[in-house]
């Protein structure tokens, strides 16, 4: 089981302020579908936390669900109970800052800013371009 905090003001709007917990985890499901990511998982939404639970077939498929559910605007928090099927090393993640890009992240993680391409294709797909990474959001940095 793990606990992960996001930026509350930033990332995709999937709902209303005004609508009801239910409403808003039906949206999360409905856009961890629509990015076709690996899992077979239940979501709650209680205020500003997210639970979601079950199972993926790996470690980056449970990180990325992780991601899909945190990255949602009005969402601070995200508890998980994923299984994960085969076992593999956990990658970090990254809050990004003003003024980050995805060359100066992989600057700071791996000593070589050129390597930006694996930070990118190890958030597909929720980053549909390199350039496109906002503050608040949280990117998934594998271990290479």
């Amino acid at each position: 089981m793990g606990f992960f905090d996001f930026v509350k003001d930033a990332g995709k709007k999937l709902f209303g302020d005004d609508e009801a917990p239910e409403a808003s985890a039906g949206a999360i499901e409905k856009e961890v579908a629509d990015l076709g990511l690996d899992g077979d998982v239940k979501v709650e939404v209680s205020g500003d936390t997210v639970k979601i639970a079950g199972a993926a077939p790996t470690q980056e498929a449970r990180e990325k669900l992780i991601l899909a559910v945190g990255n949602v605007l009005g969402i601070s928090k995200v508890e998980e109970e994923i299984t994960v099927e085969s076992s593999e090393p956990e990658a970090k993640f990254h809050t990004v800052v003003k003024g980050d890009t995805l060359w100066k992240v992989a600057e700071a993680a791996y000593g070589n800013g050129a390597k930006y391409q694996a930070i990118f294709e190890a958030n597909k797909p929720m980053l549909s371009d390199p350039d496109k990474i906002y503050p608040g959001q949280v990117l998934r940095i594998p271990a290479l």
